[in-house]
């Protein structure tokens, strides 16, 4: 009996190391990647050590520009689709933020929402941007008004699109995010990151998870591969939390869209009703099929609402 159960155990540690050799992947060199996900509109722009990808394209001589800010395992191309459209009329900028992307990670390992917000900025300053339209996702919602609060002559209007930054219970927790934030999963993502746990991830922040296509995955799988994403994520979700700056969501005075998903399974929809109670001036537009990402999975329809907000007088 004793070999036999001693036989039941070899054949799983077998079994459990040729799968982790069949889903081992080593990090890719940020310029092994650069030729397929930088266009005529990227560029790389050099703040506080890191080299920030960021896309600029559009209106050039537009006063107000908009910033779009993706959110945690996205990276600038989630905003694609609004980007084809506003593009024709407004300057539209786009960056993969430290951890992210192309980017990569942050030189001092700080994943801060407030050293985010600073980033954001100094990116506007080296630019040549006084004041912006600012449009975030998810994290990327977090940093846009948390921006607003901290750099208000900076921001003219906010659209925040299933935003983070209140403490919340999520129905459902994308897998990857998950092995990110546990300590012993951490260890084997360093060099493990199955393609299949990708596309799970994608699906479960869409309302419809057949518009999930391969291209799509591909696009996460190959940059969650950059030299130092993997690591840095696992960061991200100890360092950037829910803070203080929340209980100041009241003195915001600049006029601000609500996007939500209701089927948004990461961030519930009551989290973008408690936004709206908070923010003056604050609109809330509710999309009942779509999930966490609605840009990314309706770009035309959820950018009609941000339309005519950005083009209404102030």
């Amino acid at each position: 009996m004793l070999k036999l159960v001693i036989s039941v155990i070899a054949v799983i540690f077998i079994c459990a190391f040729v799968f982790v050799q069949l889903h081992s992947a080593k990090d890719i060199p940020v310029e092994q990647l650069k030729p397929q996900w930088t266009t005529s509109a990227s560029s790389f722009i050099k703040i506080g050590g890191l080299s920030l990808h960021v896309s600029d394209e559009g209106v050039k001589n537009d006063a107000t520009p908009i910033v779009l800010i993706h959110g945690t395992g996205a990276s600038l191309h989630t905003w694609d689709g609004w980007t084809s459209t506003l593009k024709h009329q407004r300057r539209v900028i786009r960056f993969d933020l430290p951890g992210f992307g192309l980017t990569g990670p942050e030189p001092q390992n700080n994943y801060t929402i407030e050293n985010y917000t600073d980033y954001l900025i100094k990116l506007l300053d080296a630019l040549g941007i006084p004041k912006a339209i600012i449009a975030g996702n998810s994290l990327g919602g977090y940093i846009a008004w948390a921006t607003a609060i901290r750099y208000p002559d900076k921001v003219s209007k906010l659209v925040l699109v299933d935003a983070s930054g209140y403490p919340y219970q999520a129905e459902s927790v994308p897998i990857a995010f998950k092995l990110s934030q546990n300590k012993s999963a951490k260890i084997l993502l360093k060099n493990f990151i199955p393609k299949f746990i990708v596309r799970s991830s994608i699906e479960n922040v869409y309302g419809d998870p057949s518009l999930v296509s391969d291209d799509l995955v591909d696009r996460y799988y190959q940059l969650a591969l950059r030299e130092g994403n993997r690591a840095a994520i696992s960061e991200r979700f100890t360092q950037t939390q829910p803070g203080d700056l929340r209980f100041k969501l009241g003195e915001l005075t600049i006029p601000t869209l609500l996007l939500w998903g209701g089927k948004d399974k990461l961030i519930p929809l009551h989290v973008g009703e408690q936004f709206k109670k908070d923010i003056p001036h604050s609109t809330l537009v509710v999309f009942d099929e779509l999930g966490h990402v609605p840009h990314e999975e309706a770009p035309e329809t959820t950018l009609s609402p941000v339309l005519a907000f950005i083009d209404a007088p102030h």
